[in-house]
């Protein structure tokens, strides 16, 4: 029965997403990016006092208005890969990059103040959990109210209260009124998933990391959600890195998808082809969720090859790979 909703729901958000969820084309290789990552690397120290990489050498572009998913394992580097752009990795993280840009900006060279600035107004990022993402003991309103006059110094208290109500009904909360005056314990997973929503997308930001924020609702719930984040992408024309274990929802959701194994990236194709995937770490992926017709007895074991880890070996299958789909797009 939960498989039956899952696809019902995932049928449900790709015809929620259909206007915007279009094929990348020859216009957007020649679009500048609106956010370019280049060999990054993020290191932590490890007990022994080395080094250990978390993210390696990973590289991948955004276009304005694009929803690129990021899929992979627990612990593979998405999380960390979106928080790089943000500049929210803790302080015991090592970074380096070849590039590190938003806009043409170069992130890695800009004075903290002024990157600061970005979060908010010009860049956000959507947390899984409201639970762990908002303050219990603040109300919705307080909260909203804390990042609202950041971008609106000048504001008096009503004018930020209508500019609270507004965000909250903009996400199809039925009582904004009653929801700015409650606390994160009084709301259900999907009403203050829709907060996080309002407080992240209301200032029209032009980037958004969305870092699995339906993995905490049910399926109905997670399509109500859905549908919300994707009304406001399309009226702000936010690029989108949407971070998820749900490929049959990034399949549907997301325009390009970006498979990630320890660390880097094995793995790049429109999602439209995600089910045709070449690599056999993809395809293990996909294997492990089974269909309603026909049902394997046994799920299949996801067999490791060393030669996965290898960067020169992954690197080749990833170029040829987007080299299929540009002779695709322009064909």
């Amino acid at each position: 029965m939960t498989r039956e909703l899952h696809d019902t729901d995932t049928a449900a958000v790709a015809a929620a997403a259909a206007a915007a969820n279009t094929a990348v084309n020859a216009a957007t290789d020649t679009a500048p990016p609106l956010a370019e990552i280049d060999t990054l690397r993020i290191a932590f120290r490890g007990h022994d006092g080395t080094f250990v990489e978390a993210v390696r050498g990973l590289s991948l572009t955004l276009q304005k208005g694009e929803r690129l998913g990021i899929v992979g394992e627990s612990g593979s580097g998405k999380s960390l890969t979106g928080r790089a752009l943000l500049g929210l990795l803790p302080p015991a993280a090592h970074v380096s990059a070849g590039a590190l840009r938003f806009d043409g900006a170069d992130l890695l060279a800009m004075p903290p103040r002024e990157r600061r600035r970005l979060c908010g107004r010009q860049m956000g990022m959507i947390l899984q959990d409201p639970k762990y993402s908002l303050n219990p003991v603040m109300t919705v309103d307080a909260q909203l109210r804390e990042a609202f006059a950041r971008h609106m110094p000048k504001a008096g208290r009503r004018e930020l209260r209508e500019k609270i109500v507004e965000a909250l009904a903009a996400v199809h909360i039925r009582n904004p009124e009653r929801v700015a005056d409650a606390y994160p314990h009084e709301l259900s997973g999907g009403m203050g998933q829709r907060v996080m929503i309002a407080m992240m997308v209301s200032t029209g930001p032009r980037l958004l990391v969305a870092d699995e924020p339906t993995s905490a609702l049910d399926v109905l719930v997670s399509a109500q959600v859905l549908g919300v984040l994707d009304e406001m992408i399309a009226k702000h024309d936010t690029g989108l890195i949407f971070i998820s274990h749900d490929l049959p929802l990034v399949q549907s959701f997301c325009d390009r998808v970006v498979v990630m194994y320890a660390g880097r990236v094995v793995e790049t194709c429109a999602a439209r082809d995600l089910l045709h995937a070449q690599h056999p770490y993809t395809r293990g992926l996909l294997a492990a969720n089974p269909p309603l017709a026909n049902p394997p007895d046994e799920l299949p074991v996801l067999a490791r090859d060393p030669a996965w880890l290898d960067d020169a070996c992954s690197e080749a299958l990833d170029r040829d790979r987007v080299h299929r789909d540009a002779q695709g797009a322009s064909a």
